[in-house]
């Protein structure tokens, strides 16, 4: 057998990123215009993208006001030719509204099947065209750059193609930069990309074609790669592949598949992915799937023990998804599947050493908590570890001796406290604008009046019903702490919310205090 020849160029794919545009038309997704300028900076200046579709020409004020802030951004950054704003075949206002806002590349919004230009706009192709052809020349005029979107290409390509390249041949030849060519409505197979694209790139060689993937099919990453195979040298994508109906094609994904599959290359930088998946999932309300490709939370967790195992034994179990490359890392999930070997790899982070018979306990233990559907995590461990080899773990260095929390109409929730810390027993109470809060603000007395310690800040606080829990069941809190440069996450889980609250924080006072 031959030996594969190894690449000799690699190919290049222009990443257009259409979140703030294309993705804000999710159901009950509206970004904020300084949210969208968050995005906009994360996307342009840390993840590097090629361009950015910020927003719908015309559409309210506060798109004005967010166009306006990104441009300014923009161009002080000199990155203003990457910023992006779809407009409208309507004469002069999309032109104007856009560059009135500092913005000098209109994505231009024309029909690309027959269907949608006779039914909807009610014209011929021969009017349309005109139309087309008078916005350019007013684009021109103002000293803006024009890419053309053609609005439902697909269904073109399938039932009037003859319309399609009607259009192209005469506008082909005029200045528009990029031509955009859009699964308006998801319809399309690998195989329908590979046959439209290879038609258009054939005819025009020399022209910048993007593609514009839906997901209706749960296609959009497969047709987005197959149009790379075949000529296309961009492709649109959104975070977390957010977008109308079943969404685009998913920037993480996409970027993935192109490295890996077709050894292309972009500017993408893969390690802020996490991260703007992350702040994209906040602002939007949005949550990205436990086991979405690259970003979803559970994506780099080995559940089965066997796993665990083969990573052990010359990472058996790994690809070329390494979560290193994402600003992530490898995790070995504890429950019922896990086995001796994902918890020693729990253990061996956690700087914990274990005899075999200690590891085969604590194992019967985690397995017996996953038989009951409750959540066990490496916070949980070095507790877990503790009660079952109470007789060779030392007891919390600080304890809750007794507290007391009060609510009542018309005052503020009050909490009184009392906590040991090695010998010593310290009280305090305080009120809050919760039970909790009231808990923590004396906990807080404590550290900063009686011990002169700085009380780690909390982050985040999450409240929910175990995995497989009714409405009655326990409660699980999950808090997110930073103490100094260091973020710790805890989990309390008890019948109630303020006591599965307060077990999470003394979870993390003897962590930090190890």
């Amino acid at each position: 057998m031959g030996t594969a020849q190894p690449v000799k160029t690699r190919h290049f794919v222009e990443i257009m990123d259409s979140t703030l545009r294309d993705g804000e038309q999710t159901s009950g997704v509206s970004f904020l215009p300084h949210e969208k300028l968050v995005i906009a900076r994360m996307l342009l200046k840390e993840l590097n993208v090629d361009r950015i579709e910020v927003a719908s020409a015309r559409v309210s004020e506060g798109e004005r006001d967010a166009v306006k802030m990104i441009c300014r951004y923009a161009e002080m950054q000199k990155m203003l030719h990457r910023v992006e704003v779809l407009g409208f075949v309507d004469g002069k206002l999309s032109v104007d509204w856009i560059r009135d806002c500092g913005c000098r590349t209109i994505n231009l919004l024309a029909k690309g099947s027959l269907k949608h230009c006779v039914d909807q706009l009610h014209k011929s192709t021969d009017e349309h065209l005109a139309d087309i052809l008078r916005v350019l020349d007013y684009a021109e005029t103002q000293g803006m750059d024009v890419n053309l979107y053609l609005e439902d290409w697909s269904s073109g390509m399938k039932d009037s193609p003859e319309y399609v390249f009607q259009m192209l041949d005469v506008l082909v030849p005029t200045r528009i930069h990029r031509f955009l060519l859009p699964d308006t409505l998801g319809i399309m197979n690998p195989l329908q990309c590979v046959e439209y694209f290879r038609k258009i790139v054939k005819k025009y060689p020399h022209r910048h074609f993007d593609f514009h993937a839906h997901n209706d099919y749960d296609l959009a990453v497969s047709n987005s790669l197959a149009a790379v195979l075949c000529g296309a040298k961009g492709l649109h994508v959104t975070v977390n592949g957010l977008g109308e109906r079943c969404g685009n094609a998913p920037l993480a994904s996409v970027q993935a598949i192109l490295k890996d599959h077709f050894g292309a290359y972009t500017h993408i930088d893969e390690s802020k992915l996490n991260a703007v998946s992350r702040l994209v999932e906040s602002y939007s309300g949005i949550s990205v799937a436990p086991n979405q490709p690259i970003v979803g939370e559970n994506v780099f967790t080995q559940v089965a023990g066997v796993h665990a195992d083969g990573d052990n034994k010359n990472n058996l179990y790994c690809n070329s998804l390494v979560p290193e490359r994402f600003g992530r890392k490898r995790e070995y999930a504890l429950g019922k599947n896990s086995g001796k070997a994902n918890i020693a790899k729990n253990l061996e982070e956690l700087g914990l050493e274990l005899t075999p018979e200690q590891t085969r306990r604590v194992t019967k233990r985690i397995t017996e908590l996953g038989d009951r559907k409750e959540l066990v995590t490496q916070d949980d461990l070095p507790y877990i570890v503790s009660d079952v080899l109470k007789h060779d773990a030392p007891e919390d260095k600080i304890r809750l001796v007794s507290y007391i929390v009060t609510t009542s109409y018309g005052l503020k929730p009050f909490a009184s406290i009392k906590v040991r810390m090695g010998e010593s027993e310290y009280e305090a109470d305080s009120t809050g604008d919760g039970q909790y809060d009231a808990f923590v603000r004396a906990l807080r007395k404590i550290y900063k009046e009686k011990l002169g310690r700085t009380f780690p800040t909390l982050e985040n606080y999450a409240v929910t019903i175990p995995p497989g829990g009714r409405t009655d069941a326990l409660v699980q809190t999950v808090i997110t702490w930073r103490n100094g440069d260091k973020v710790l996450r805890t989990r309390g889980l008890d019948v109630d919310q303020t006591e599965a609250a307060i077990k999470a924080t003394f979870k993390m006072l003897n962590l930090i205090d190890e």
